[in-house]
């Protein structure tokens, strides 16, 4: 009996592992944690219109696009009256762009357009001349060009219109230019700082200890997300070798315990350095069964009588044995599964199970919800 109770304790495991996933910390490089300060994006946006449209542009009720419109012609010298404008082959867009660090001026980066009126499509138009605006206020970039929606509208009415993805927004590949340069003094003052993805203590710690053991008193942490670094003399001439010999020094980081679970797939993801007190899990469940059946009613030998159909209800209603673990104190998270697997559980039985444990106090880890 005990040899048949751990065979299918272990099929429940496997089965279990299917959707349940440890995670633990190992030994990855300082790039893949951390990054210099000062690399960042910014984010530009600008005002334009599309033009060259084949009758999916704005209507004639977009106010914004046809003053646009006349503002546009009135700088080349074209006077025109707005009540009298009818451009169905124009939309009024909005374009949006990325700005990556260390650009110069003449770099070129992608932009999306997305129409911001009642256009049917921007398929096919081409963008104008758009001055692009970082927070500030000022000019980076400029874009132009044609646009790639990757998708179509064909048709008219709603049943004979046929519509792949979303054309009223779409991208130029390299269309923007860059105007300005923006470089920042990398190594000002003889010193760099990293910035950690998840600002951790014990993280913080362990990357100032491993550029400390290679390059001498160097570093020190200011705050669990930021590690200051002096430039040694001699790498005050080449600064991105230093940083580059930095990326690659190996570091063991921390994190909290964590436990991740998805109501949707029924997935559930548990940190390695997760703890439980001990504790008692108990499932069971009561089973209701309804079945209907057809009979058929014979008259009695030479009657009168004719056959009738019968339907009978059967109600069943059975309370299933629940099952029982106590779980020692512990800090394996494979004692946490196990124990989950020894009471019969799903992984959607786990998730209600380590929401219990966790309102219990029973479970040491932050319990994510996602």
């Amino acid at each position: 009996m005990k040899k048949i109770l751990t065979i299918a304790t272990l099929i429940m495991c496997l089965a279990l592992m299917t959707s349940t996933v440890f995670a633990e910390s190992a030994v990855t490089r300082i790039k893949d944690i951390a990054k210099v300060q000062g690399m960042r994006n910014n984010q530009l946006m600008g005002y334009g219109l599309v033009v060259g449209l084949p009758g999916t542009g704005d209507s004639d009720d977009t106010w914004q696009m046809i003053q646009s419109t006349v503002s546009l012609l009135k700088n080349f010298g074209i006077t025109i009256n707005a009540a009298e404008l009818d451009t169905d082959n124009v939309a009024a867009v909005m374009v949006t762009a990325t700005l990556p660090p260390f650009v110069r001026e003449g770099d070129t980066i992608d932009v999306t357009v997305s129409s911001m009126g009642d256009a049917e499509s921007i398929q096919g138009g081409v963008l104008l001349q758009t001055p692009l605006r970082a927070a500030n206020g000022d000019v980076y970039a400029v874009a132009q060009g044609s646009i790639s929606t990757g998708g179509f509208v064909a048709g008219n009415g709603n049943n004979s219109r046929a519509q792949k993805n979303f054309p009223t927004a779409g991208n130029i590949p390299n269309g923007g230019i860059v105007e300005r340069t923006l470089e920042d003094d990398l190594g000002r003052n003889g010193q760099i700082s990293l910035s950690l993805g998840n600002a951790d203590f014990t993280t913080a710690s362990r990357i100032t200890n491993a550029i400390n053991a290679a390059y001498g008193n160097v570093a020190h942490a200011a705050n669990p997300g930021r590690v200051d670094i002096n430039i040694p003399g001699y790498y005050r001439a080449d600064v991105v070798q230093f940083v580059a010999s930095i990326e690659e020094l190996p570091v063991l980081p921390d994190n909290i315990a964590k436990v991740v679970v998805s109501e949707r797939t029924g997935t559930i993801v548990m940190g390695g350095n997760v703890s439980v007190d001990e504790c008692a899990i108990t499932q069971g469940g009561l089973s209701i069964r309804i079945q209907r059946e057809e009979d058929a009613v014979q008259p009695s030998p030479f009657s009168y009588g004719t056959s009738m159909v019968v339907r009978n209800v059967e109600t069943d209603a059975r309370e299933e044995m629940s099952s029982s673990v106590v779980l020692p104190a512990t800090t394996s998270v494979s004692d946490v599964i196990g124990a989950l697997n020894a009471v019969g559980a799903t992984p959607r039985d786990c998730i209600s199970i380590l929401q219990a444990m966790k309102a219990a106090g029973a479970i040491h880890a932050v319990l994510e919800i996602i």
